[in-house]
């Protein structure tokens, strides 16, 4: 397409660097090719950039450009303030909405605390549904259950032959939290691979795991 021009500057040879645009070779300087080159078939005026086509600056008639392939010219100082003024419009409608959300949101309420005998028999009620219910079962402080020591007396009780969880000595005089405690502890060793653990029906097998 820019076969036969040159620079009108210099005279170097010319390249296309992207739409509508091409550069000299020899002095780099970069310049439409339309607007540099064609001039208005109808009244031989100087065309210009309008949006995205090129008209002539004398009679506004539509310029064909030779040096555009299958490609729109594109005014960038009007696409530049295009944007900005969408920008402004939406930055407007933003402030618009946060104004109606404002004045339209409702007082903080008044709440009360709740009086259970301003219900009549509401009292009574609730004490029936909780009549009978066992209080919850306490369990002890946390600082008697020592996990190490525990993990130390299963493992000073596991061998190569597996044994049941409750063949496992207690270490404390209550049964039930002892049992817990020592599954516990039987949970942990497990997971650092120091023993191994199943089930069978409904006893829990615990034996030595050989470490390479």
């Amino acid at each position: 397409m820019l076969s036969g021009y040159t620079c009108p500057t210099c005279g170097g040879p010319l390249t296309t660097v992207r739409e509508g645009r091409c550069r000299c070779s020899s002095c780099a300087r970069e310049f439409d090719p339309t607007i540099t080159f064609q001039t208005c078939l109808t009244c031989g005026g100087r065309p210009r950039v309008r949006v995205r086509r090129y008209e002539c600056c004398r009679c506004r008639a539509e310029i064909v450009s030779r040096f555009l392939f299958d490609g729109l010219v594109l005014d960038a100082a009007y696409f530049r303030q295009k944007m900005a003024e969408s920008r402004e419009r939406k930055q407007e409608r933003r402030e618009r909405v946060r104004l109606m959300l404002a004045e339209s949101r409702s007082p903080a309420a008044d709440v009360f605390p709740a009086e259970l005998d301003s219900m009549p028999g509401l009292t009574a009620a609730l004490d029936e549904l909780t009549c009978g219910i066992d209080p919850p079962h306490r369990v002890e402080a946390r600082e008697e259950f020592d996990l190490r020591r525990y993990e130390a007396h299963v493992q000073a009780h596991c061998g190569p032959i597996a044994i049941s969880l409750e063949e496992i000595p207690p270490l404390n005089d209550d049964a039930q939290h002892d049992l817990v405690w020592r599954f516990i502890a039987v949970i942990f060793l497990a997971h650092a691979g120091l023993i191994g653990v199943w089930q069978e029906g409904r006893s829990i097998l615990v034996i030595k795991r050989e470490i390479d």
